[in-house]
């Protein structure tokens, strides 16, 4: 499909915010993963290596570590998921520190594809400590995803950044984003979910102070909430509830892998609940010819002996 207007995009979200209505985005690891959410409705679909890996059965936070070329990655994942979609606005995931990468060549080979959108993952958002400060140092640091996506804004693609503190969600806004998605952590459940993460209530105060940094730079960004705890409708909600000035919800594995895991699970356990009622007789070989022959001879020899 061709990469819809941002313009389009904007007006559109800008209509559902007033009506109150909540924008869901969601990731895509397989052209099916993204038939299925255009079907359910979705508002955006990004597509980015994370979702390659989970949908492979391995955590999402497999897209940070060097198992494979991310930017590549995305753009053979496009040939599976761009000719599917029909309506929904795609967004690339890119990997905005590569020191491999000239930019702009591939910021314009995305829109050529038909990708309206980018979004900055993999992230150096989600280090931190001392990991975190040595990236910073040696040149690949989180400004470098914010010069993407100021670069991504000359092209008029939309701009769904990431963001994991207020001084990112600032920076973010003043590069151009569009949509700033407040990143909670890597996603809890399933089976190679994450374990460990902040409570609901904790994710309420760190996205209200994002918002807060963000309407400081400009009224008009649209925010959305990401991962962590908030991981299924229910948590969606309560979130949606209780921050001010939060638009909507993007879910990654939340909105294909989890969903997966449970139903591919339980369809399995369904077929094999399945009896065999009418097979509870003795079970007994059907005989072709030769053996029929061989064991009415035996039969004979058997008669013989006794009558001997």
């Amino acid at each position: 499909m061709a990469a819809i207007p941002r313009k389009k995009i904007l007006e559109k979200f800008r209509k559902m915010i007033a009506g109150g209505v909540p924008i869901v985005g969601g990731g895509a690891g397989t052209g099916l993963s993204a038939k299925a959410e255009e079907a359910g409705g979705i508002d955006l679909i990004i597509i980015y290596n994370s979702g390659r890996y989970r949908m492979a059965g391995r955590g999402s936070a497999a897209g940070l570590l060097a198992y494979g070329n991310a930017n590549e990655i995305v753009k053979e994942m496009a040939y599976e998921v761009l000719p599917v979609v029909k309506k929904t606005p795609v967004l690339a995931g890119v990997n905005g520190t590569d020191p491999f990468v000239i930019m702009p060549l591939l910021l314009a080979e995305l829109k050529t594809m038909g990708f309206s959108g980018v979004q900055n993952f993999p992230t150096i958002g989600l280090f931190d400590g001392q990991m975190r400060q040595s990236f910073e140092e040696t040149g690949m640091g989180f400004g470098l995803e914010v010069d993407m996506i100021a670069a991504a804004h000359e092209l008029d693609l939309l701009t769904t950044p990431y963001v994991f503190n207020p001084d990112e969600a600032r920076a973010m806004t003043k590069a151009g984003a569009d949509i700033v998605v407040a990143h909670m952590g890597v996603t809890t459940g399933g089976s190679i979910g994450a374990t460990s993460a902040k409570s609901l209530d904790d994710c309420v105060t760190e996205i209200d102070a994002i918002a807060e940094a963000v309407r400081a730079v400009r009224k008009d960004v649209i925010l959305l909430c990401h991962g962590g705890p908030i991981s299924m409708p229910d948590d969606a909600r309560y979130i949606l509830e209780r921050c001010k000035g939060l638009h909507g919800f993007y879910g990654a594995s939340s909105m294909e892998r989890l969903p997966a895991e449970a139903a591919i699970a339980r369809q399995t356990a369904d077929f094999k609940a399945v009896t065999l009622e009418h097979r509870t007789q003795k079970w007994e070989p059907v005989l072709g010819k030769s053996d029929a022959q061989t064991k009415k001879s035996g039969a004979k020899t058997t008669a013989k002996k006794k009558k001997g």
